[in-house]
């Protein structure tokens, strides 16, 4: 959807160092397991929010987790995870109704 619109998408791997690269904004998308174990992304996030960059960093599901944990929050393993699918989301702008997934199985504490 992104590069229909016009955007300049680069994947990179988790450990790639991004902090020095160009870019309009990041992108931190899902993956499994504990946030805390990614350290090597942790310390690039934390290089690039700790710099001076004006660009938005933006995450979704552990995508967030990571950045909350750059920023200097920490995680925890949910004592039931949140796991399951059809959980309605409305959009309050809008007035739309999405249908979404939900796959939760660490939360950040601050």
């Amino acid at each position: 959807l992104l590069v229909k619109r016009g955007a300049e998408v680069r994947l990179v791997p988790w450990n790639h160092d991004f902090s020095k690269m160009e870019y309009d904004g990041l992108f931190l998308s899902s993956g499994p397991g504990n946030p805390a174990l990614a350290t090597t992304l942790i310390e690039t996030l934390r290089k690039v929010i700790s710099g001076d960059r004006p660009e938005p960093i933006f995450g979704i599901c552990m995508g967030n987790q990571m950045a909350a944990l750059a920023a200097g929050a920490k995680s925890y393993k949910l004592p039931m995870a949140n796991r399951g699918q059809n959980q309605p989301v409305l959009n309050m702008m809008s007035g739309q109704a999405f249908i979404t997934a939900q796959n939760h199985g660490y939360g950040i504490d601050t």
